[in-house]
């Protein structure tokens, strides 16, 4: 091969060598740029907190005030009756209806008895027992028949024991209180049952909303206390609970 030849084949090997050479280093600056950039950094998202209600458990109230003046008991009380209008108090008491919503209610007991029976409303309204109603008797004009047929529970009533004319109870002392009558009701004998309507809950397996047995928690909240329950008798008073059984 000529000498002119040999050097110029020798040149374009050392510029094939060096082209290539190039590229590679190319390809390291690239490859190195990618590895060494600043790494991209999510912006921290911040969740909101999850606000949980806290719902506070239903909390018992009840109160006892004096009777400011006769006209407060315009029908269940007047002049003669054997307890005078400063030995009554008025109790306002938190109590869960049949409807399963909270009420509040009012009764009439005497004044030495009222922080007692404001403790058994307690003791019940915690147990979460129904009470329908609780109005004082003068809502009825003081009527028992009424106040029963209502399902009204009540308590201080200046009146006759039921079928022993002459005798106060001890409604009328503010001494007893009776609680859902129509489904609690009084038996004076087989065949006279108050109220009338009330034959329908003499079965006292019934599964029914209010109704009382024996050993339940109005019957112990009323014994905590000392108060008789009439549901022992041997004519039974259902509804009833006083403090010297009568």
């Amino acid at each position: 091969m000529p000498r002119a030849a040999i050097v110029l084949a020798l040149a374009c090997l050392v510029a094939v060598s060096c082209a290539g050479n190039g590229d590679d280093r190319a390809r390291s600056r690239a490859t190195t740029a990618s590895t060494t950039a600043a790494p991209t950094t999510a912006a921290p998202t911040t969740a909101s907190p999850t606000t949980v209600a806290v719902t506070a458990p239903p909390t018992f109230d009840g109160g006892v005030e004096a009777i400011p003046d006769a006209a407060r008991l315009h029908a269940s009380w007047r002049p003669g009756c054997p307890v005078p209008l400063e030995d009554l108090r008025v109790l306002s008491l938190d109590h869960w209806g049949l409807d399963g919503a909270e009420h509040r209610g009012e009764l009439v007991v005497h004044a030495d008895h009222a922080d007692a029976i404001v403790g058994v409303f307690r003791r019940l309204f915690e147990a979460r027992f129904p009470i329908e109603r609780m109005e004082l008797v003068d809502a009825f004009g003081a009527d028992d028949d009424a106040v029963m047929v209502a399902n009204d529970t009540s308590a201080f009533n200046c009146r006759d024991v039921v079928g022993r004319p002459g005798v106060w109870s001890q409604h009328a002392y503010g001494l007893a209180v009776d609680v859902n009558p129509l489904v609690n009701p009084c038996v004076l004998s087989p065949e006279d049952v108050r109220p009338p309507e009330g034959v329908a809950y003499l079965d006292r397996t019934q599964d029914v909303a209010g109704l009382i047995r024996g050993g339940d928690v109005v019957v112990a909240a009323f014994a905590a206390i000392g108060w008789e329950w009439g549901g022992v008798w041997d004519m039974p008073d259902y509804q009833h609970f006083s403090a010297a059984g009568n």
